[in-house]
C-alpha cells in the first residue's frame, strides 16, 4: 500500500507581506524557509515544487524582502521568511526584515515545521545557530537543508553532514540534516518526504485532539 504524500508541486502564490498582520488568518498548518541571504532559499523552494519561478530568485543575495505565502491545498501553506546575515542593504533595512522574521517565528500558531538552508560549504553561522536553538526551545521539528551540495564531491559531502548533524544533535529536539543540490536534484525525494510527513502527522495529531461534540 502507497503511503500518503501531500502534493508540493501544486503550491501556487498568494500573498507577499510585509509583517504577520497582513498574512492569511492565523490556522492550518504551515512549513516556513529561513535562512542566509545566500543560502539559495529560494531555488530551493523552486526545486521542492517542481516550479521554475515559485519564489523569485535573483543574483543579488537578500531580495526576499516579504513574508511569501504559498498554498497548497487544504489549509495547508509553505512561507519564505526574509533571508537573513549576508545581505548588503542598508542597516535599517535589514533591520525590519529581521524583525518581521523573528514575529512571525514567535507570534504566528499554525507555524508547524521549520526548514533551515545554509550553504554546505558555510554551515551554521552564529544566525543559524541562534535559529535552530529557538526551534529546538519551542520543540518546533526542524529539517536542515545544506545547499549547492553540489559543490562538493559525495565524500566531502557527507563528511559535512555528519558534521553538521552532530553538532546539532546536543540539542535534543526533531533536527534533520541532509545534502540539497537544486542544480543536481541531491536529496529532493527525501526533503519532500520529510516536509509532507509534517503536514500529514500533524493533520492527524489535531484531528485525534479534536473534542467531541457534545
Amino acid at each position: 500500500m502507497t503511503a500518503p504524500v501531500v502534493n508540493l508541486h501544486i503550491a501556487k502564490f498568494t500573498i507577499s507581506a510585509p509583517d504577520i498582520r497582513r498574512l492569511p488568518e492565523d490556522s492550518g498548518i504551515e512549513v516556513a524557509f529561513a535562512g542566509r541571504s545566500n543560502a539559495g532559499k529560494s531555488s530551493a523552494l523552486n526545486t521542492l515544487t517542481n516550479q521554475k519561478s515559485l519564489a523569485r530568485t535573483s543574483k543579488t543575495p537578500g531580495r526576499t524582502q516579504l513574508i511569501n505565502v504559498f498554498d497548497i491545498n487544504n489549509n495547508r501553506r509553505l512561507i519564505d521568511l526574509p533571508g537573513y546575515g549576508f545581505a548588503k542593504v542598508p542597516l535599517e533595512m535589514k533591520k525590519k526584515w529581521q524583525a518581521a522574521l523573528a514575529e512571525y517565528l514567535e507570534k504566528r500558531m499554525s507555524l508547524k515545521g521549520l526548514v533551515v538552508l545554509m550553504d554546505i560549504r558555510h554551515p551554521l553561522k552564529d544566525l543559524d545557530v541562534d535559529l535552530i536553538n529557538w526551534a529546538s526551545d519551542s520543540q518546533l521539528p526542524t529539517l536542515v537543508l545544506l545547499t549547492k551540495a553540489d559543490k562538493y564531491k559525495p565524500g566531502n559531502r557527507n563528511s559535512e553532514v555528519l558534521q553538521v548533524r552532530k553538532k546539532c544533535e546536543a540539542l535534543h529536539n526533531d533536527i534533520k540534516v541532509q545534502a540539497f543540490s537544486s542544480l543536481t536534484k541531491v536529496g529532493l525525494e527525501s526533503a519532500n518526504k520529510v516536509i509532507s510527513d509534517w503536514f500529514l502527522n500533524i493533520e492527524q495529531q489535531e484531528f485525534v485532539e479534536m473534542p467531541e461534540a457534545e
